[in-house]
């Protein structure tokens, strides 16, 4: 039986959704049979469960170093559903008075994540399509907890290959890059074909009836998302690859993750 407690009135369930999708590859359980089903076929032309996981390996590092860096405030588009290791949860234990505001137009997404931040002053989630930057940063819960005036961290980690060229995402980046105040931090992770063309062009195929169809980068197109940004070491590298804890977590085939990551410095 499908729970419903955290299904909004008039989801259509049969639509497979990226974020769940993506929740069901980490292991979560917010998710219908259509999204395991499609999830399902991904698995069969790529590594996707390794691929989530890497990803969300990478957020992690990516969040601990932001912190590190003084980054008290963070905005997360295209957050997704809450699973283990949120930003909230990775920054406040650094930092409790870290403020996070996550952004994401799935209504699974933004239901769970209300549910999960009941209670937590510093951190909210708005419905928005990270697309129209300004309903984001006009919105009410933006501007109580963030500062533009003051360093953020941007965060767009797995997200951007669901935005296709028409909606120009380069110039998506640009407009929230603008209003960042210098020292905030530009953190992005995005599928690339460059490793297993033939697979991705399959994975194409898979999500091409799904609410969220991708478009897959290649490096360069990816690279020029940061522009404006100085890129911090090691660059834009594959998700296991960027500041590893242990060299053993790269592992031998690091490509095999299929996402670019890197973060960028706002001067």
């Amino acid at each position: 039986m499908e729970p419903t407690s955290w299904v909004p009135e008039g989801l259509n369930v049969d639509l497979p959704s990226a974020a769940r999708v993506y929740d069901y590859l980490l292991g979560g359980g917010h998710n219908f049979a259509g999204d395991r089903a499609l999830a399902d076929k991904l698995m069969r032309v790529l590594p996707a469960r390794d691929m989530a996981r890497l990803n969300r390996s990478y957020l992690r590092r990516a969040v601990l170093f932001l912190v590190n860096s003084g980054i008290r405030q963070f905005l997360d588009l295209g957050s997704g559903i809450p699973t283990v290791g949120n930003v909230h949860e990775i920054a406040q234990e650094q930092h409790p008075d870290s403020r996070v505001v996550y952004v994401d137009y799935e209504p699974v997404a933004v239901a769970h994540s209300e549910m999960i931040l009941d209670g937590n002053e510093n951190a909210t989630v708005i419905q928005a399509d990270m697309r129209k930057p300004d309903a984001i940063l006009n919105a009410r819960e933006a501007k109580r907890l963030i500062n533009f005036d003051e360093p953020l961290g941007l965060l767009m980690v797995g997200v951007v290959q669901f935005i296709p060229d028409s909606d120009d995402p380069w110039a998506m980046v640009a407009r929230y890059r603008d209003i960042l105040a210098p020292g905030s931090y530009f953190a992005l992770s995005a599928f690339t074909s460059d490793n297993a063309p033939a697979g991705m062009a399959s994975a194409v195929e898979v999500f091409r009836n799904s609410q969220d169809p991708i478009h897959p980068r290649t490096r360069e197109e990816i690279v020029r998302m940061f522009d404006g940004f100085e890129l911090v070491e090691p660059g834009i590298v594959y998700t296991p690859e960027w500041r590893p804890e242990r060299l053993e977590d790269v592992g031998a085939n690091a490509e095999r993750s299929n996402l670019y990551a890197g973060v960028g410095y706002r001067q």
